[in-house]
């Protein structure tokens, strides 16, 4: 049987369309892969990488040598001063002395006083004006004339817890003294170091030795005094010198039988008993580097003179008016004083201490409403 050729060819054309279909599916796989790879790729790149974990590292403060801290201050250790006049020197373990000095026309010019570190001057019966000298810093070789105490001397030398020499008092007056914490020495009670002199009429003959006097110094009262005042260190820095007003005279009127007053001079407030130079015995003028005004109540007291004339006192416990005297210049102030046994001290009137120049210092106690500072 002859062949046409048409299966052959029918089966050869369906070959080739198969062939051709698997060329095709495997280049439609082929294409598939492509993408799939083509889209991990793209997937993959998209995504950003983890960054790498730091290793922890601890770095110490450093401190620049040109900010190191500041070295500590150094506080000046200043000379010690002397307790009753600020002035510099080493402080000798002696007690505070002191000492009453009469003040009348028979009684001038006394004796050491011009040596003393304060005196204070007070009024007393008759209208008299009579001192409490006290000495520490300067050893007179003799004192006086030495006289009788008086209600207001507690008041005055309590704060000294020191030692008290006079010569004779009232008994409620001794019993005052005694009171007071300071040791008494006493003429009328044979103290020694106590005598009369030839050259003065009793009872204004009374002299001492004061070495004597601190030779007899009781376990009680050895030490030095504290400070009564506050003292600058220079007179530049004395709070009158700082602050207060010029002036070249200070006019006391303290009674009908005392009127002392005080003139500057340029170095010193040199003192005058009514128109007459105040002298000492020794021939120098009686002169201070502070003169402190203290007005004050002036009461009598119960205790009698002779002839029933009243013995008065000062109110010092309290508060009042001061002047204060320093370097040519004065400055207001106020006074104020605790208890019996505490310093009177003086303050500004803001409250703050008020400060005296190195130096001796004089205490005019003005009676209130009788007596009266003039400056000039």
């Amino acid at each position: 049987m002859r062949s046409t050729g048409v299966g052959d060819r029918a089966v050869t054309l369906v070959d080739a369309r198969a062939r051709r279909g698997v060329r095709w599916a495997r280049r439609t796989v082929a294409g598939v892969g492509l993408l799939c790879a083509f889209a991990l790729t793209a997937c993959t790149a998209a995504a950003p990488p983890t960054p790498p974990t730091p290793d922890t590292v601890t770095i110490a403060p450093t401190v620049d040598p040109a900010k190191s801290a500041a070295p500590a201050p150094v506080v000046p250790v200043l000379p010690p001063t002397w307790p009753l006049t600020g002035i510099e020197g080493d402080v000798a373990q002696r007690p505070a002395l002191a000492v009453k000095i009469e003040n009348t026309a028979a009684a001038r010019p006394q004796t050491g006083l011009e040596q003393a570190d304060v005196v204070w001057e007070t009024i007393v019966e008759f209208e008299v004006s009579r001192f409490v000298a006290i000495f520490h810093s300067q050893v007179p070789a003799e004192v006086g004339p030495v006289r009788s105490v008086r209600p207001m001397d507690p008041l005055i030398v309590a704060p000294l817890h020191g030692l008290i020499v006079y010569s004779g008092g009232q008994p409620g007056i001794l019993e005052l003294i005694a009171a007071s914490g300071a040791q008494a020495i006493s003429n009328d009670a044979g103290a020694p170091g106590l005598y009369r002199v030839k050259t003065r009429p009793a009872p204004h003959n009374v002299y001492g030795s004061p070495q004597s006097f601190w030779d007899q110094a009781d376990a009680d009262h050895q030490a030095a005094p504290g400070e009564q005042f506050v003292f600058a260190r220079s007179l530049e820095a004395a709070s009158a010198v700082a602050a207060g007003s010029p002036t070249t005279t200070l006019s006391l009127h303290l009674s009908a039988a005392s009127d002392p007053s005080w003139s500057w001079d340029g170095t010193a407030w040199l003192r005058s008993e009514g128109t007459a130079p105040a002298m000492a015995a020794s021939g120098a003028r009686l002169s201070a580097t502070n003169v402190v005004t203290i007005t004050a109540d002036h009461p009598n007291t119960d205790f009698g003179a002779q002839g029933g004339a009243p013995v008065p006192t000062y109110t010092l416990v309290g508060s009042g008016d001061a002047v204060v005297a320093s370097g040519g210049k004065t400055l207001a102030a106020r006074w104020q004083k605790d208890a019996q046994d505490t310093p009177l001290k003086l303050v500004a009137a803001d409250g703050s201490p008020v400060t005296l120049a190195p130096g001796n210092t004089w205490v005019e106690l003005v009676p209130n409403g009788s007596g009266s500072l003039t400056l000039g």
